[in-house]
C-alpha cells in the first residue's frame, strides 16, 4: 500500500515536549530552520543559532566563550531536561469500585508517580487548569522518596506499587543524613513543575506551600520555570500561633506559600468587603451620596519631586490659602478645582482645615486587596488541619495536614465558580475537601484533579492499624466522607425547610459529589521500544512476534477506550456514550467529536456511518480490518474525500491503532 492509502497511526506515548517546543519557536521564527545532515547522511532539520541570535537583535551581545552567566545550577539539571523530554508509554486505568459517581463526575483521583502521570495529562489536559496548589516534601530528611533511576520511571513506579517484581527498580527515601542536601530534592522538583507550567491557563496561577529549607532554592527555581517577572507574592502563612516549649532556638510559627502567575493574564480576585473594613466609613457632613472616608490630599513626595503638582489652594470657608511646604499635593490644580467643584473635599467638622481631606464612597468601594499574610484566623493552622481530619476519620492517620481553609483562600483569590484545580501531592487530600466545600458553600462547579504515590503507610503508624496500606488509601476515604457529610448536610435542610414551609423544601444542592479513580500502569498496547536500535537480532524477532497482536489480552475494552481518549487529547471526564453503528459497537465521546470502535472487525458499512457522523477524530483497531488492506485503502480514501475543501481545524483525523 503507498502512504496515501494508509491510514494515520496513533501515537501512544505522551505529548514530545522537545516537538511541541520546536513547533512554538518555528512558528515564531521560521528562517532560523534550515536542513542538515546526521551521522548517516540523512537530512534532518535543524536551527541555526546564529540566525536565532540576530532574530533576537543579541548577536552582539551573545559571547559563546564567556562561562560567568547569572543563573541557577545543581548536578543532574541536565538529566532534568531528558527526562522532561523523554515521552510516557504508560496510561491511566479506570477503577470504577473506588470511585464515586464514575459515570457523573468531572473531578478525578488519580493513583501515580506524579512526574509520569504529568506527562500523560500533557495531551488532554495543555493550557486546562486555573489553579495549582501543592504542597510537596520539605526536605527536612527522611521524609520524601524520590526513584532510584530517573530515566526508568514507569518501571520504577511498577515495581515500587507492586505491580511487577524488579527489586533493581525502586523508589527510595531521602535518608536523615541526606535531608539537607539539596541536589536530589531540585531533581525531583524541577521536572514536575516544568511539566506543571504547562497544564496551566494563560491566566492560571500556582500556590506552592514550602518552609525555609528549601523556599530560596523553590524561589530561583520558579524564576526559572514561571519567570521572574511572573513572581506574584511570598506569603507568609501564619501555621502556629503558639510558642513551642520542644525548642531552645527560634519557634516557626509562619510558613511559606509561593505565588507564581503563567502570565500577566491572571487577575487576583479581590476578597468580600467585611464589617470591620466598612466600618471605617461615616458620614459626618450628612452627605446624600452616603457613608465615606477620608483620604489624604498630600503626596508622599516632596516639593522638589514633584514641583508640577505645588500650588496654593484655598479654604472656600475662610478664604486661608495654603501652599506645600514638606509635602506636594496628591493631586493636580485642575483635579483639586473639580474636587472642590463637587463637593469631594472634606475641610474638617468645623470647616476651617488649612489641608483637605478627599472623600471616598463606600458605595463605591472594591473589594479588598488581598495582602501577603495570612494569619490562623484567615486561613487556619496545623491544629487546625490535624482536628479537621480526625472528624472524619476518627484516628490520627496523616501527619500535619494543611487546613482546608489554607486552599480554600488560595481558591477564592484565583478562581472562578468553573475553574479546575490540580494538586499533584495531594497527600490526605486537603484540596479535594477545600474543593468540595466551597462548592457546597457558593453551588460551585470547580473541578479537581488529585495525584498521589501509593506510598506505604509504615506498620507501626495509627494509619496502618487503622486499616489504610498507603497514603492514597487515605484520601480516597477522606473525600468519601466529605461528600457523604455534604449530603447529610443537604439533607437535613431540605427536611428543616420542608418542617418550616411544607411544599416548599429546598432541593439539594446539585454540585458534583464524586470522583473518577484512575491507576498509573502499563499501555494496554505493547509499543515498540526504538530504544534500542542495535539490539540483537533475536531481541528484534521477539518485539516483532509480540507486535502481530499489539493489544494486552488482559485489557478490558474500558482500559483501551480511557487510554485512547486521553491519548487522542480529550479529557478523562468527558462524556462517553455506547452507540451501534452498523451492528457494530462504537464509542461516542465530547458530544459525538471523537468516535472509537474497538471491533475486531471493520465494515465497509461502518466507515460510511462514521462519515457521515462527521467526528473530530476516528480511531480503530488494525487488526480490525483483518489485513484487508483494499478495504484500509477504500476507508482513508472515504475520509480524504470529505476532507477536500476544509480547513486543515475542521477536517476528520482517522487512526488505527
Amino acid at each position: 500500500m503507498s502512504s496515501k492509502d494508509t491510514p494515520e497511526t496513533m501515537d501512544l506515548r505522551s505529548m514530545d515536549i522537545k516537538a511541541e517546543n520546536r513547533g512554538r519557536l518555528k512558528a515564531l521564527f521560521p528562517t532560523v530552520f534550515t536542513e542538515t545532515a546526521n551521522e548517516k547522511g540523512e537530512p534532518v532539520e535543524a536551527i541555526d543559532f546564529e540566525k536565532l541570535k540576530a532574530e533576537l537583535g543579541t548577536f552582539s551581545e551573545v559571547f559563546e566563550a564567556r562561562r560567568e552567566r547569572y543563573g541557577m545550577d545543581w548536578p543532574g539539571k541536565k538529566d532534568c531536561m531528558k527526562l522532561i523530554q523523554q515521552p510516557s508509554v504508560a496510561t491511566l486505568k479506570p477503577c470504577h469500585d473506588e470511585s464515586v459517581n464514575f459515570d457523573t463526575t468531572e473531578n478525578l483521583f488519580i493513583e501515580g508517580d506524579n512526574l509520569e502521570v504529568l506527562k500523560l495529562l500533557q495531551k488532554s489536559y495543555y493550557g486546562k487548569v486555573k489553579m495549582i496548589y501543592i504542597d510537596p516534601p520539605y526536605n527536612t530528611g527522611n521524609e520524601f522518596i524520590y526513584p532510584d533511576k530517573y530515566s526508568e520511571t514507569l518501571e520504577t513506579y511498577l515495581a515500587y506499587a507492586g505491580l511487577v517484581d524488579d527489586e533493581g527498580k525502586k523508589f527510595s527515601t531521602n535518608t536523615p543524613n541526606e535531608g539537607r542536601f539539596h541536589t536530589r530534592w531540585l531533581n525531583m522538583m524541577y521536572p514536575r513543575l516544568y511539566l506543571a507550567r504547562n497544564l496551566l491557563r494563560e491566566d492560571g496561577v500556582i500556590f506552592i506551600s514550602i518552609d525555609d529549607n528549601e523556599v530560596s532554592n523553590l524561589r530561583k527555581m520558579c524564576d526559572e520555570i514561571f519567570g521572574e517577572e511572573n513572581f506574584k507574592a511570598d506569603i507568609s502563612w501564619q501555621k502556629r500561633y503558639t510558642r513551642s516549649n520542644n525548642t531552645v532556638d527560634f519557634t516557626t510559627v509562619v510558613e511559606h506559600l509561593l505565588v507564581y502567575e503563567k502570565s500577566e493574564s491572571f487577575l487576583v480576585n479581590l476578597l468580600s468587603r467585611t464589617e470591620e473594613a466598612d466600618s471605617r466609613y461615616s458620614n459626618p457632613d450628612n452627605d446624600p451620596r452616603g457613608a465615606w472616608k477620608g483620604a489624604s490630599f498630600l503626596n508622599p513626595a516632596t516639593p522638589q519631586q514633584r514641583p508640577n503638582l505645588c500650588y496654593p489652594i484655598t479654604n472656600p470657608n475662610t478664604g486661608e490659602t495654603t501652599y506645600p511646604s514638606t509635602n506636594a499635593w496628591r493631586r493636580s490644580k485642575e483635579e483639586f478645582e473639580r474636587l472642590q467643584k463637587e463637593n469631594l473635599l472634606y475641610w474638617g467638622s468645623d470647616g476651617k482645615q488649612a489641608v483637605p481631606s478627599i472623600k471616598m464612597f463606600l458605595s463605591e468601594a472594591r473589594g479588598l486587596t488581598p495582602i501577603n499574610y495570612w494569619s490562623h484566623e484567615y486561613a487556619g493552622n496545623t491544629d487546625d488541619g490535624t482536628r479537621e481530619l480526625e472528624s472524619l476519620i476518627s484516628a490520627k492517620v496523616f501527619n500535619n495536614p494543611k487546613p482546608s481553609l489554607l486552599i480554600r483562600r488560595a481558591i477564592e483569590h484565583a478562581c472562578d465558580k468553573e475553574s479546575v484545580i490540580l494538586d499533584f501531592f495531594s497527600g490526605s487530600s486537603t484540596t479535594g475537601q477545600a474543593v468540595l466545600d466551597l462548592n457546597a458553600q457558593d453551588n460551585g462547579n470547580r473541578k479537581f484533579i488529585l495525584i498521589q504515590l501509593p506510598e506505604p503507610c509504615a506498620e507501626d503508624s495509627e494509619a496502618f492499624k487503622a486499616g489504610y496500606k498507603t497514603i492514597f488509601e487515605i484520601g480516597k476515604e477522606r473525600i468519601r466522607k466529605v461528600i457523604k457529610k455534604i449530603v447529610d448536610e443537604q439533607k437535613n435542610k431540605k427536611i428543616e425547610r420542608e418542617s418550616k414551609i411544607p411544599g416548599m423544601a429546598e432541593n439539594i444542592t446539585s454540585i458534583d459529589l464524586g470522583f473518577k479513580v484512575f491507576k498509573l500502569d502499563r499501555s494496554n498496547f505493547k509499543i515498540w521500544d526504538g530504544s534500542r536500535p542495535d539490539a540483537p537480532e533475536e531481541e528484534l524477532i521477539r518485539q516483532l512476534t509480540l507486535h502481530i497482536d499489539h493489544v494486552d489480552p488482559r485489557a478490558s475494552q474500558e482500559d483501551i477506550l480511557y487510554e485512547l481518549l486521553l491519548k487522542a487529547g480529550f479529557m478523562l471526564t468527558e462524556k462517553v456514550q455506547k452507540l451501534e453503528m452498523t451492528g457494530k459497537t462504537v464509542y461516542s465521546a465530547a458530544e459525538g467529536a471523537l468516535l472509537i470502535c474497538l471491533e475486531d472487525k471493520i465494515t465497509p458499512e461502518l466507515i460510511d456511518a462514521v462519515a457521515a457522523a462527521e467526528p473530530m477524530q476516528f480511531l480503530c483497531l488494525d487488526k480490525g480490518f483483518q489485513g484487508n488492506d483494499q478495504l484500509k485503502a477504500n476507508a482513508v480514501q472515504t475520509f480524504n474525500a470529505l476532507n477536500q475543501g476544509r480547513d486543515k481545524t475542521e477536517q476528520i483525523v482517522f487512526r488505527t491503532v
